[in-house]
């Protein structure tokens, strides 16, 4: 089994505590995001967790306990962009706080278990083409001796993510234009020897190299991990998905980076109300088990490949 942890908030930033109780008490409890009193009791032991992918813009707060991660294999999915702090709300100063933090998270797991994203890419008066350009660039310098590739995605248009963005006026991309950010992006990655794919996009980009990214990735897992997994494309995301089946342990409405094109918050008020009822020593997120819920263990197993090949 892979843990997502996770898509729907940022865990290291904001629940690296709790998240290091939960693997203190070998469970933790996610909600049904479609089915609220729904919830699964999941196994964290490392006799069944392969592998878990962290979802972050800023480790910091896990980054002197390392350490308590041994037993597990792990990457981290790391969201740096170029957007300032009218997009990115929450996040602290990039160039002392957030670059330095992906240079030592790098140097302290290895460059293999971080990998740099950029996105989501949108246009308005302020992040045209040439903006986006000119930082990707900036960024790549300060990055690429520290991690292998850089995953891209375009802005998708979700009902929670166009309200929010409305005072940001974003002007939609063409085709034309990710064509033509994909190829500077490429020649700008090919300086600095960094691999670039794409995040869940429809568009072809292969006459540019471009091929579609594997966010929650069984090959990174089996070089890190040594080990074969015999593991499915995930069938609960889009086509154009490259991830395999992963649990995700997160919970939408608690995220308070306050990027505006979030598609996993609703509201600001959500995300309060939510982070209020966080309780470090709680199996939950938020919240606490209540008596019209119902608690189902998931029945989980490792999938690593115990079998000996004729080679070995």
């Amino acid at each position: 089994m892979i843990i997502s942890a996770s898509r729907r908030t940022d865990i290291p930033s904001y629940y690296s505590e709790w998240f290091f109780n939960r693997l203190k008490e070998q469970y933790v409890l996610v909600r049904n995001p479609m089915n609220m009193h729904q919830i699964g009791k999941i196994d964290l032991s490392p006799k069944v967790v392969d592998g878990i992918v962290f979802w972050t813009k800023n480790p910091v707060p896990m980054l002197n306990r390392l350490e308590e991660l041994e037993k597990y294999n792990y990457y981290f999915q790391f969201t740096l962009t170029a957007y300032g702090p009218e997009v990115e709300t929450g996040l602290p100063s990039k160039n002392k706080v957030i670059i330095p933090s992906f240079q030592r998270l790098s140097k302290e797991i290895g460059k293999k278990k971080v990998v740099w994203r950029y996105d989501p890419i949108f246009l308005n008066e302020k992040y045209t083409i040439d903006y986006h350009c000119r930082y990707f660039a900036v960024l790549a310098s300060k990055l690429a001796p520290y991690t292998e590739k850089c995953t891209i995605s375009f802005l998708d248009y979700y009902r929670n993510t166009e309200r929010n963005m409305k005072p940001l006026h974003i002007h939609p991309l063409t085709v034309e234009q990710q064509k033509e950010i994909i190829e500077k992006f490429v020649r700008i990655a090919q300086r600095y020897n960094l691999h670039l794919d794409t995040c869940a996009e429809s568009c072809d980009f292969g006459k540019f190299g471009v091929s579609h990214a594997c966010c929650i990735d069984k090959e990174r897992f089996e070089r890190i991990g040594k080990y074969k997994l015999n593991v499915e494309k995930d069938k609960n995301q889009r086509e154009e998905c490259g991830c395999v089946a992963s649990i995700d342990i997160g919970a939408y409405n608690t995220c308070r980076n306050g990027c505006l094109y979030c598609y996993a918050n609703y509201s600001g008020m959500s995300v309060n109300n939510n982070f209020g009822k966080h309780n470090l020593e709680s199996p939950l997120l938020f919240g606490k088990v209540n008596e019209e819920d119902k608690v189902k263990e998931r029945n989980v197993t490792s999938l690593i490949d115990r079998q000996m090949t004729l080679f070995e």
